[in-house]
């Protein structure tokens, strides 16, 4: 605020104008009033004057004051926001920081881990290699150790697992087929194949006629018949048009006996049907033990369909006691086959 140039001394004093003459005096109390009411006048322009002055100060102080508060303001907000801004920096700085320490500490951890069980696996794996070359190594040595006719054996036995006959056989269990026991001779019962308490039998271990429609062919596993002359009749699963006939025995490689004696010899096949049951002859054929596996073409001429075919062995290859027979195998056809024009076996008017 602009000050006034006159002081408030100036202002006070009298003027020189208003300072009271030395006059003839008219009367006392007209003097006296005047200079009452003069210094009066003067005293209030000192008090003005005062007043104004004060104001002045005051209203310059204000203006500064509030300068000064304006800008405490701007300064304290900048610290403010400051203060904050490293308040936000410093809460998720750590966060940050350990997110970045664990991501770089925990992905080498997890790849020596993962390192770890592939370690651990190859190295099962290489211990179940070393296994089985050991096992190998044994088996190679074994072999090695055996004679011939162990080698023999052994190649037989995986002749006998598999199967060289690629025909259908309508004489397996399995699909239905059935032993006629009527037209069967009895089973060979001995005392070894018995099982005894007390003098009571509990039961036998003698293998029925129907084992040999299965085809497990372990040694014993065979139905066997007294002497060496004896029949079994097959029912067959349905009507078929008989082809062939195949007889099966075990090699005498692995025979318990070390021979063949008990294998049949000569035998004669015939095709039943009909009731009264008509026997139809269709052939009469040898049994060749050294061939474990031999199948006959039967004389079905001309063709006809069977319901059962019957095995009549007359004699076998020395044992006097019992005769075995493994397995028969019987081939043919639901439907007629064709003529064959080349056919061995001449056609019946």
């Amino acid at each position: 605020m602009p000050r006034s140039s006159r002081s408030p001394v100036d202002l006070c004093d009298p003027p020189e104008d208003a300072r009271p003459r030395r006059v003839a005096p008219r009367s006392r109390n007209t003097c006296r009033i005047t200079e009452n009411t003069l210094s009066n006048a003067t005293w209030i322009t000192c008090l003005a004057c005062f007043l104004r002055t004060q104001v002045h100060q005051i209203l310059f102080n204000t203006c500064r004051c509030k300068l000064f508060i304006q800008k405490l303001m701007e300064k304290t907000g900048v610290l403010v926001l400051c203060a904050f801004g490293f308040w936000v920096f410093s809460m998720h700085l750590p966060s940050k920081m350990e997110v970045w320490q664990d991501d770089s500490i925990n992905s080498p951890l997890q790849s020596l881990r993962m390192y770890q069980e592939k370690v651990r696996h190859h190295t099962g794996e290489i211990q179940d290699l070393r296994g089985n070359m050991t096992q190998l190594i044994a088996k190679l040595q074994l072999m090695e150790a055996m004679s011939d006719e162990q080698k023999m054996a052994q190649k037989i036995m995986k002749m006998i697992q598999g199967d060289f006959i690629e025909k259908p056989d309508f004489a397996l269990k399995s699909i239905g087929a059935s032993i006629d026991f009527e037209q069967t001779s009895a089973t060979y019962n001995h005392d070894k194949a018995r099982s005894y308490w007390n003098w009571i039998r509990l039961w036998n271990y003698a293998q029925p006629p129907d084992v040999i429609l299965e085809p497990n062919m372990t040694p014993g596993n065979c139905w066997a018949f007294s002497g060496d002359r004896g029949q079994v009749t097959i029912r067959l699963a349905q009507k078929v048009y008989l082809s062939n006939l195949t007889l099966q025995h075990i090699p005498k490689t692995i025979s318990l006996s070390g021979s063949l004696d008990t294998a049949p010899k000569d035998f004669v096949i015939y095709g039943m049907e009909g009731s009264p049951r008509e026997e139809v002859f269709l052939g009469a054929f040898q049994f060749q033990p050294e061939n474990i596996i031999q199948m006959f073409q039967l004389q079905n001429q001309p063709v006809r369909a069977f319901g059962a075919v019957k095995v009549k062995i007359s004699s076998n290859w020395g044992n006097p006691r019992f005769t075995c027979l493994y397995r028969v195998r019987v081939h043919g056809s639901v439907t007629p086959p064709r003529e064959q024009p080349n056919s061995p076996y001449p056609k019946r008017d």
